[in-house]
């Protein structure tokens, strides 16, 4: 059975691509590389996938005809691949539509054309926004997204539910919450607050620490994915949309001193007020999750932060 996964090289899909491989599956990892943050980073994430004789690598644009008719023939999508983050959509909306939308929509084509009928599509949490009601559930009204980011991802689910209601193509729409882990994107808090806090540098506070994150291991996450490729075998045509969070919060000024305890330093904190998009929290009611995919996050959250600053460490 052979999957193509885009945004293969990323954080999520790295991971994700060595968990399908050991699993047995074929996979074709399509990555444009591009420069958000240093591809060699992101090329290097793949190097144990590249141990595999079912690996395939191709590099290039979702967007491109091109590149998606050079791309063998596989079963299933999971399409992962989206321009990042909530600031940097803020300052560049048109890049982030063009892509994240056009991108998704690119692929759905992909996916008629070929006949493939089994999708998961790597949604987001802030889809939902500043919502007033906790814990947030897949049954929330999220039509008031913040953020050209969020924006993006709920027309990605839109397009989505379009194409299976059309074509009777089966997806699942996975809302991520806040992912951390190994390999974690290098302007993610997470990670951003170890490469500053171990260079003595101060670290920029938004706020007063009490805005809040369902921070979610990426192993987690992971076999919340893999589960959905099951799920999807079992019912054919199926649309569902599914968050894949920790079902619990962790304060900013709590995810400080986790991480700041790990790594053995102690934080240069710089306060600095809240930024445009951000929202106040994000927190995952998983009851749906749990129902279809027996989705059970195992990992406590000072265990994934240790685990995180041992391989942060290991780099340095």
């Amino acid at each position: 059975m052979s999957i193509l996964l885009t945004g293969g090289a990323g954080f999520i899909g790295s991971h994700l691509c060595e968990r399908l491989l050991a699993d047995g599956f074929d996979v074709v990892s399509l990555d444009s590389y591009d420069d958000f943050y240093d591809p060699k980073i992101k090329r290097h994430n793949l190097d144990e996938s590249r141990e595999y004789d079912c690996f395939t690598e191709a590099e290039g644009d979702i967007r491109d005809p091109e590149t998606l008719d050079k791309i063998p023939e596989v079963d299933k999508i999971i399409h992962l691949a989206a321009l990042a983050g909530v600031r940097p959509s803020i300052r560049n909306p048109l890049l982030y539509q063009d892509v994240n939308v056009g991108g998704t929509l690119a692929i759905l084509e992909f996916a008629r054309k070929r006949n493939i009928q089994n999708i998961i599509f790597g949604s987001s949490s802030s889809v939902y926004g500043n919502n007033d009601k906790v814990p947030f559930s897949e049954y929330d009204s999220v039509d008031r997204p913040i953020s050209p980011y969020a924006a993006t991802k709920k027309s990605g689910e839109l397009l989505c539910h379009n194409y299976s209601y059309l074509y009777g193509l089966g997806v699942l729409c996975l809302r991520f919450f806040t992912v951390y882990g190994p390999r974690q994107r290098p302007d993610l808090a997470i990670h951003k607050f170890s490469r500053l806090m171990i260079s003595e540098e101060p670290i920029p506070k938004f706020g007063d620490g009490s805005a809040e994150r369902d921070y979610t291991y990426v192993d987690d996450i992971i076999q919340g994915v893999v589960a959905a490729i099951g799920y999807l075998e079992n019912h054919p045509g199926a649309y569902e949309i599914i968050n894949l969070g920790n079902n619990r919060t962790v304060s900013l000024n709590e995810m400080i001193v986790a991480v700041s305890q790990a790594l053995l330093v102690t934080p240069n904190i710089e306060e600095l007020p809240m930024q445009p998009g951000d929202v106040l929290r994000t927190y995952a009611d998983i009851s749906k999750a749990h129902n279809l995919l027996n989705y059970d996050p195992q990992t406590e959250f000072q265990d994934g932060v240790q685990k995180f600053a041992e391989w942060f460490l290991e780099g340095q």
